[in-house]
């Protein structure tokens, strides 16, 4: 694998338009040092008038964007070589940095709700302050959560250590860990990697699919008591501040952030259980066309329909994304050509680089998005997908202030999975070949069991791990591994969930940002609802407005203005709908070719 000096610019981020030089950031980091002291001098003073309040909310406004540009720089450096010392001590320089300005402005959300609500409400009619009047209105709904001004500053210092689990994974699982070499279909041996496990887990060898699982897990098992370690250290400090916070669990107060309800999570994890039956016949399908006396979890990635060559190079990715996504308007395209030609992307992996694939939006500049491309049509399928998030970060921080710009996640995968079924939807459209066509119905067949199912067995495995320790379980490698083991057989009823999976859990880096992943399955829904309803009128204008909102309504508000109630059962169990139609139509076309 090449190093990252040895990587060809023309596929790497141009990070000259976040600053030109290191000197450049360097000003700019002694700039928010000098300005983040200033800070407290609001302390104990936004209720002496409207003025007032404006002046401290535009000062931390400004200072919060400076050290947001800063830190994103750095980390953005370090993800594309994670063991480089430089990177990782600029990175260290901006938690700290930001651990200061969250101790600096720790007084913000206390004072406010202090003060008299009527005084604060009057003061947000003047015509200035309409740009923080959410984020205000926002604060007033945490009033029963909030502590004082000393409690929230002295957790405001704890922000860097609650980021040390996450912190200790990523360096074990992205620079200390390495993985061993297997023999490829070709007979060749060749270095397992985080960027080609995923070639290889498609392979249509059944050996090289297991050696590459027994590879890759079995080096996780290696680790396992670290990683258990690791991840009891996260629930622990989650359970701790949610406790802290006076909620009933942790889950609550993850979902307290976009003010989803905990029903909205409870009613996904019903749903995709009442749809187990159409998994079980979808596994039943695999393992008959495979040819497969037993259908094991290593024989879950591979295409159904074999021998289809749909290998897809950078360059044909790009042209494949922008043709797909053509119902959403030409300046949508145009947006595609600049993330193209502007190097907001950064293709191939390289020896240290974050492992996956990310999006990053940044204020005032553009958005900035992580590959590790190896040439499949899933490897496509991820270029549109980021790219949906790049697009939506670009539309909010286009039509937002900084304030309101930063959208939740749970609309986040959205945008992104609106691109992979208008992809889906492109490509069937356009392709006759019988065989062809069923391979391209596997692979949404597969976004459904990888984003919906596969998202909300993860998401039930975060509440079963934060219940466990709730009732006084320890949180160790086999209470862990045992607990994924049996989701993992009620979820994949009709497979055998290998030994080795049952420590899978330990590879996924999401885990860490508790309560997250259930977002992904309630977007691809969300997603599937509007890319039709889209394919059907012709009509975008809906979307492109939920784009344009970023942060400045709560996710599930927002949704609304594109048609979607999350809040009701049928958008999750249409999606459901949707699978097995697709399931059905599948199954016909492997009867005719």
């Amino acid at each position: 694998m090449k190093t990252r000096k040895e990587m060809d610019p023309k596929y790497m981020w141009d990070f000259t338009h976040m600053f030109a030089t290191k000197e450049d950031w360097e000003k700019a980091y002694k700039e928010c040092e000098a300005d983040i002291p200033k800070i407290p001098a609001y302390s104990g003073r936004l209720c002496e008038s409207a003025e007032t309040l404006k002046n401290a909310l535009k000062l931390i406004s400004e200072v919060s964007q400076k050290a947001e540009l800063v830190y994103l720089y750095a980390m953005l450096h370090k993800s594309g070589d994670n063991g480089d010392p430089e990177y990782q001590a600029m990175v260290g320089r901006c938690v700290n940095l930001h651990v200061s300005l969250g101790t600096s402005m720790a007084f913000l959300e206390p004072e406010i709700l202090a003060c008299d609500e009527e005084t604060i409400r009057k003061y947000l009619e003047d015509p200035e302050l309409a740009t923080y009047k959410f984020m205000a209105e926002d604060i007033l709904r945490g009033r029963a959560h909030m502590l004082s001004k000393e409690q929230e500053m002295m957790l405001a210092m704890l922000s860097d250590v609650r980021g040390n689990a996450k912190d200790i994974y990523g360096m074990l699982e992205s620079v200390d860990m390495e993985f061993p070499h297997i023999t490829d279909e070709n007979g060749n041996s060749v270095q397992l990697t985080h960027g080609n496990f995923r070639v290889f887990a498609e392979c249509s060898d059944t050996a090289v699919r297991r050696n590459a699982f027994e590879a890759c897990f079995g080096e996780f098992k290696r680790y396992i008591n670290t990683f258990a370690a690791t991840y009891a250290a996260s629930v622990k400090t989650d359970t701790y501040f949610s406790n802290v916070r006076k909620f009933p669990s942790a889950c609550e107060a993850a979902l307290f952030n976009s003010n989803v309800p905990v029903a909205v999570y409870d009613s996904l994890i019903e749903a995709v259980h009442n749809g187990l039956g159409t998994m079980k016949k979808y596994l039943k399908i695999r393992k008959e066309v495979l040819g497969l006396d037993d259908l094991t979890t290593y024989d879950l990635y591979c295409p159904i329909v074999s021998d289809i060559d749909m290998k897809v190079d950078y360059e044909q990715a790009k042209d494949l994304v922008k043709k797909a996504c053509a119902p959403l308007g030409e300046d949508y395209a145009k947006l595609l050509d600049r993330a193209y030609n502007e190097n907001w992307i950064d293709v191939y992996e390289n020896k240290g680089k974050t492992t996956g694939a990310f999006s990053c939006g940044v204020f005032g500049v553009h958005p900035y998005v992580l590959l590790n491309y190896s040439g499949t049509l899933d490897d496509a399928f991820t270029l549109a997908h980021e790219l949906g998030h790049a697009m939506h970060s670009f539309y909010s921080d286009s039509n937002q202030d900084y304030i309101n710009h930063g959208y939740k996640i749970l609309v986040a995968e959205v945008a992104s999975t609106v691109n992979e079924v208008l992809m889906t939807k492109y490509l069937l459209s356009v392709e006759t070949d019988k065989k062809r066509r069923a391979y391209i119905i596997n692979n949404f067949l597969e976004s459904f069991r990888t984003t919906i199912f596969r998202q909300t067995l993860f998401a039930e495995f975060e509440r079963i791990a934060h219940e466990m320790y709730a009732s006084g379980t320890p949180l160790t490698a086999q209470s862990l591994s045992d607990a994924y083991q049996k989701l993992n057989e009620y979820y994949y009823e009709g497979a055998t969930v290998g030994e080795l999976h049952k420590y899978e859990w330990a590879r996924i880096p999401h885990f860490y940002n508790a309560f997250y992943v259930y977002q992904y399955a309630t977007g691809f829904s969300s997603a599937v609802a509007i890319a039709n309803h889209i394919l059907e009128t012709g009509d975008a204008s809906a979307y492109l407005e939920f784009l344009k909102t970023g942060g400045s309504d709560y996710p599930l508000n927002e949704l609304k203005i594109a048609g979607v109630d999350l809040t009701k059962p049928e958008t999750v169990e249409n999606a459901m709908k949707v699978f097995a139609d697709c399931l059905d139509e599948f199954e016909q076309l492997l009867k005719e070719i």
